[in-house]
């Protein structure tokens, strides 16, 4: 499944269910960088959580061109988009998504590597939803 469609209500809820994605930046030297984070899905557009000296928030910085995948082979899903880094103040449905979905307060304060940042991610295209066939 390719373009700008949404996704169907199966994988719709996956994207509600699943607790990780596989995040793949490019560094500047043009190489792939690949991290597991955890996210929302909302409105067509990937939540990510994070802290604003991580690499992937830096390698967004120079190249915001990103891929998404779910873990999952058999029911692939497959997204690409410009991510955008979001500085407070977020949106006030983002504590509470995070701490239903992973019990996390996310208004803790900052770790070692800076503020907490989101990093948004419009969906421009769906690779795969769903299917590998």
């Amino acid at each position: 499944m390719t373009g700008h469609t949404v996704p169907g209500p199966e994988v719709l809820d996956r994207l509600a269910q699943e607790r990780i994605v596989w995040l793949c930046t490019v560094r500047p030297n043009g190489s792939p960088h690949v991290t597991p984070v955890w996210f929302l899905f909302r409105g067509d557009e990937w939540w990510i959580w994070t802290q604003e000296r991580n690499r992937k928030v830096r390698n967004i910085v120079v190249d915001p061109r990103v891929s998404l995948a779910l873990p999952d082979g058999k029911f692939p899903v497959v997204a690409e988009g410009a991510a955008v880094i979001v500085r407070q103040p977020f949106p006030e449905w983002v504590d509470d998504g995070f701490r239903r979905k992973y019990d996390w307060d996310v208004t803790a304060p900052a770790g070692p590597a800076g503020k907490n940042v989101l990093i948004r991610v419009p969906v421009t295209r769906w690779l795969m939803a769903g299917s590998a066939s």
